[in-house]
């Protein structure tokens, strides 16, 4: 055991890449990515932890027209995010006069005509710049795209310029939601399951995807992927964004079993890491104990595979979504951010710190039900604090005879001794992001 061991308890033992997250994906691809196995022997032939400070992090747009996310995109870049996740651009059912007052039904996710790009958010041109204008900013644009289904549109009728009544599955909405098959072959609230298993089917979503590219899009989010079937994310889909140049995809699997979530990723993606989205809304609220994310989600088995996340459009925000959003953006994985302010100077500052000190395998340090302390192993020590006052701890890292600095601008610099040990403070409901200077 080595004296590192001996001092802490290891949420991995595998080694960082010395390179981003984005940069792993187009260098060694999604498919080696997609593995537990990949990802370790990646890091067996990579250079030392301490020199991978620095990673990237995702806003998600959701309901906004292309044009506004065209003139947000200078603050978007200047915010520090690398890349943005924008809504499916394809001719759907549904308009902005079919909203409620809480944005629902969701626009773009009912398909009716895939070779149109004209939709709810603008038209193909506005679309095309919007990407355009993002690359010329160093943003990257991941697109949202719908592969299971076509709109609702009646029971009986399928009125589709690409498909007919044989390219969908003969199933009826899913009624239990324990039997994979239903999950994969019924219709999904209704909405029309096209079967894959079709070569036409699979032509047609082939010329979407490749559309998609042509836009310039960098990479995809797949929709209700857990309602496709392994094979076909495995034997096509990846395969096409490989071909099309979509270097990053990360897939919804809307599902908190980890076992029911990892087998996604070994097809060739990341997937959404809601086993850890289910930890953080426990761990994140008065009652729960931060004990609960120590070794949690997908991100603790295979960092490279896990999209981490707070909130999105479908699922709400933990009761402290401040200190978890402090959790997402300074520990592993590849965080998206969902209704995060431009000018939010809180999350910013968060993104400068992930951008610039974060890296490396995390290391929990000390961990009880309100504060958690962590290790990016040699680059950046973090501690959040779910309590109404200061919290200390003594706790071994990996530097010696090192000043510490506070990068959240909340506590005083700290010692760390000859023997690795450094006493830390948290202010109250907050964290700190301790790192040499």
């Amino acid at each position: 055991m080595s004296e590192e061991d001996s001092h802490t308890t290891a949420t991995h033992t595998h080694d960082q890449p010395t390179t981003t997250r984005r940069g792993a994906l187009r260098g060694i691809g999604a498919a080696i990515l997609g593995t537990v196995g990949g990802a370790a022997a990646l890091s067996a032939n990579s250079e030392p932890v301490s020199a991978a400070a620095g990673e990237d992090a995702v806003l998600q747009y959701y309901h906004t027209p292309w044009t506004e996310i065209t003139g947000n995109m200078s603050k978007v870049a200047d915010a520090g995010y690398a890349a943005i996740q924008v809504p499916p651009p394809q001719k759907s059912k549904l308009s902005w006069d079919d909203q409620d007052e809480n944005n629902h039904p969701p626009l773009g996710y009912q398909p009716i005509d895939n070779d149109s790009f004209d939709s709810a958010f603008g038209t193909e041109a506005e679309y095309r710049e919007m990407i355009s204008t993002a690359h010329q900013h160093g943003v990257e644009v991941y697109a949202d795209i719908v592969l299971n289904h076509m709109a609702y549109i009646g029971d009986g009728e399928f009125d589709f310029p690409e498909f007919s009544r044989p390219d969908f599955h003969d199933c009826r909405s899913i009624d239990d939601w324990d039997d994979q098959w239903q999950v994969e072959n019924c219709d999904l609230l209704g909405l029309k399951d096209l079967e894959q298993e079709s070569s036409y089917v699979r032509g047609e979503l082939k010329e979407y995807m490749g559309k998609i590219a042509d836009c310039g899009a960098d990479g995809l989010r797949y929709d209700a992927a857990k309602h496709v079937p392994k094979w076909f994310w495995r034997d096509y889909a990846n395969q096409w964004a490989d071909e099309f140049g979509l270097d990053y995809r990360v897939a919804e699997v809307f599902h908190s079993d980890l076992n029911y979530v990892e087998p996604y990723a070994d097809t060739g993606m990341s997937v959404t890491d809601y086993p850890l989205y289910n930890a953080i809304q426990g761990a994140f609220s008065d009652g729960g104990s931060f004990t609960n994310l120590d070794g949690a989600g997908v991100v603790n088995q295979n960092p490279f595979a896990a999209q981490t996340f707070v909130a999105n459009h479908d699922s709400g925000f933990p009761q402290y979504t401040d200190l978890a959003r402090a959790f997402v953006l300074t520990y592993e994985g590849y965080p998206r951010l969902y209704k995060a302010g431009l000018d939010d100077s809180y999350v910013n500052q968060l993104l400068w710190i992930r951008n610039n000190l974060c890296g490396g395998p995390a290391y929990t340090r000390y961990v009880d039900d309100d504060l958690y302390i962590y290790e990016r192993y040699q680059n950046v020590l973090v501690g959040l604090n779910k309590t109404d006052q200061w919290r200390g701890e003594w706790v071994y890292t990996g530097w010696t005879d090192t000043t510490l600095k506070d990068y959240s601008g909340s506590a005083a610099d700290e010692t760390v001794n000859s023997d690795g040990w450094v006493q830390v403070w948290f202010p109250p409901k907050g964290y700190a992001a301790f790192a040499p200077y």
